[in-house]
């Protein structure tokens, strides 16, 4: 449990075994609700685009931008020095806290944000996104890609 007091229902334990074990799923979308317990807000079938996941993590609370975590597996071509390319799989988690979004809602998902990590063994990359820029496809494989031999 985070200092923030947050906990993660059974139902996301069951979605990240879900996409990290058993592949059933692309993404999965994670709220706060009643500021108490982290929850599944959706999931995205395996055909899903990454597109399909940044509109569902990029939400509204009335009319300022609301905060989400979002987990991904994230499939890409990688090409070592002088061999083919090989297909690759990692699965990240994201932090979305637009900086247009309400004071008390960042705080609350920042503060919460270790709790998820933890629970989530065997995620590759965590990643604090908080400008649409750092949504776009590229920087997320930029940051994937970085530690891979070239």
């Amino acid at each position: 449990m985070a200092m923030s007091g947050v906990k993660l229902t059974d139902a996301c334990m069951t979605t990240y075994n879900d996409i990290q074990k058993s592949k059933k799923y692309r993404y999965a979308i994670f709220l706060i609700r009643n500021e108490r317990e982290i929850d599944v807000e959706k999931v995205g079938e395996r055909d899903s685009q990454y597109s399909d996941y940044v509109a569902d993590l990029q939400q509204k609370d009335g009319t300022a931008d609301d905060c989400r975590y979002g987990l991904y597996d994230y499939d890409y071509k990688y090409s070592p020095d002088g061999a083919e390319s090989i297909n690759r799989s990692k699965i990240f988690l994201m932090s979305w806290c637009p900086d247009t979004s309400k004071v008390k809602k960042k705080m609350l998902y920042s503060a919460s944000f270790e709790t998820i990590q933890k629970s989530f063994v065997g995620v590759h990359k965590a990643i604090q996104a908080n400008f649409e820029s750092d949504l776009e496809q590229q920087a997320v494989e930029e940051i994937l890609t970085a530690n891979d031999r070239r």
